[in-house]
């Protein structure tokens, strides 16, 4: 069962997503900061309630509130964006530093391997 996932992370151009990480999280940041700037104080409701829920005025202030709703929604949309890219940049440099190590691991073991190689050799 676990060969599929093998092939899976085989084909996965672990360089490309790699090299884009820091594209993502300053494009998450971007977006973050113009849904910040562009996030205006909602609109205070009507004060007297309309005598007809169907004017135009009733439906202006459900309008409204519905826009207001839609910015905070954007909000928060905007902040899930920014945690994902932060926690993509995080799980990115984990992976390149086990590739490291792992690399230095396989030379390593060569290492020991051609001496323990050489010790049975010389004996």
């Amino acid at each position: 069962m676990a060969f599929p996932w093998i092939a899976a992370f085989k084909i996965i151009p672990w360089k490309d997503v790699i090299e884009a990480t820091p594209a993502i999280v300053r494009g998450a940041k971007q977006l973050w900061s113009r849904v910040r700037q562009d996030e205006s104080a909602p609109q205070a409701a009507m004060e007297g309630p309309a005598a007809d829920p169907d004017s135009p005025e009733a439906r202006l202030a459900q309008l409204e509130q519905r826009v207001a709703e839609m910015g905070r929604e954007a909000v928060t949309c905007s902040e899930l964006i920014q945690a994902l890219a932060q926690h993509n940049e995080r799980l990115v440099a984990a992976v390149e530093t086990l590739r490291l190590r792992t690399r230095v691991l396989m030379w390593v073991s060569a290492l020991l391997a051609g001496a323990v190689l050489a010790l049975f050799l010389l004996r």
